[in-house]
């Protein structure tokens, strides 16, 4: 026990002991940060790939690669949109696209699953309605007519993977030549049957139809469609079509930015007994037959990025 007026023990560090205390807290924050600002330096510049270290020092710096972006696919099978069913939502992870957004939707909004239920007779195209589609009759030869006028090309317009429909049963009518259309207000509705689909989600509207993405060619593709449609129905009816043939016939082609095409052939045939029959010819006839098509809109050629598409065009027959 200390004395009354005995000088007692402090715990008040000397002015010299506060400074030493201060620069060894220092000097380990400014290794700290070293070491921190050493590695992110090391993961920024990927020095492992160049420095021949050893297996311990690797093991010491774990340096994650970087993840990759995943971008959603783009859609690269043109729907047809009915304009009662576009919306303003945009689907996700669709491989359909169009002139307009839809969602897939069903008259009977009872199940939730990922694609709407479809009670059509073909799997081959996707279409949520029955379209009429023109009928075609076996003439009898019709006389040779004097100093017949050659049917000049009309301008139409241009497409991912394109495809148009089996043409229906014959029936004994003509169908009177219309003029192409030249934009989408006046193209027909693209004919053909509803496909058939298992499936049913929970949204309702009195059509079912399917999730598809607005592009800037979608509208574009839709007039092209419809351009070399007329052309092919046309064409048929010329070599008396009677529906007893089956299969599918594929072209590809480039379509540049000004409306042409270059590089046309058959992709694959199933329709003739031999490649490159009759009816493929028909096919490769009726693209020629409606091109050159429109030159592309300003929103598309930025879009797509370059001034040349590689298009296949299905035909089934």
């Amino acid at each position: 026990m200390a004395g009354v007026g005995a000088p007692s023990d402090s715990l008040r560090l000397s002015g010299l002991e506060s400074r030493r205390l201060a620069l060894a807290l220092a000097l380990s924050l400014a290794a700290h940060l070293l070491a921190w600002g050493g590695c992110e330096l090391g993961k920024q510049l990927d020095v492992q790939r160049w420095l021949h270290l050893p297996a311990w020092v690797h093991s010491l710096v774990k340096i994650q690669p970087a993840q990759p972006v995943v971008q959603e696919p783009e859609p690269l099978v043109f729907v047809e949109v009915n304009p009662e069913q576009a919306t303003a939502d945009v689907p996700k992870n669709t491989k359909y696209y169009s002139s307009q957004n839809s969602r897939a939707a069903n008259p009977e909004a009872d199940r939730n699953k990922n694609v709407p239920q479809l009670n059509g007779k073909q799997t081959e195209i996707a279409k949520v309605e029955d379209v009429p589609r023109p009928n075609f009759s076996k003439p009898q030869p019709a006389a040779p007519q004097a100093n017949p006028q050659p049917e000049t090309p009309r301008p139409m317009l241009d497409p991912g993977d394109l495809t148009l429909a089996k043409p229906e049963d014959l029936q004994q009518q003509q169908q009177q030549q219309q003029e192409r259309p030249r934009t989408l207000q006046q193209a027909h509705r693209l004919p053909g049957q509803q496909m058939k689909q298992e499936g049913g989600v929970r949204r309702h509207l009195e059509i079912s139809s399917l999730d598809a993405k607005a592009t800037s060619f979608g509208a574009y593709d839709l007039a092209l469609i419809d351009a070399v449609s007329q052309s092919w129905y046309h064409l048929l009816d010329q070599t008396r079509y009677a529906s007893d043939t089956h299969g599918k016939v594929v072209i590809q082609f480039n379509l540049r930015s000004d409306g042409s095409i270059t590089d046309l052939k058959i992709a694959g045939d199933t329709a003739d007994d031999v490649p490159g029959g009759i009816w493929a010819i028909i096919c490769q006839a009726a693209i020629e037959n409606a091109a050159p098509f429109a030159r592309w809109p300003s929103d598309m050629l930025h879009e797509i990025g370059s001034d040349l598409r590689d298009v296949r065009f299905t035909f089934y027959y």
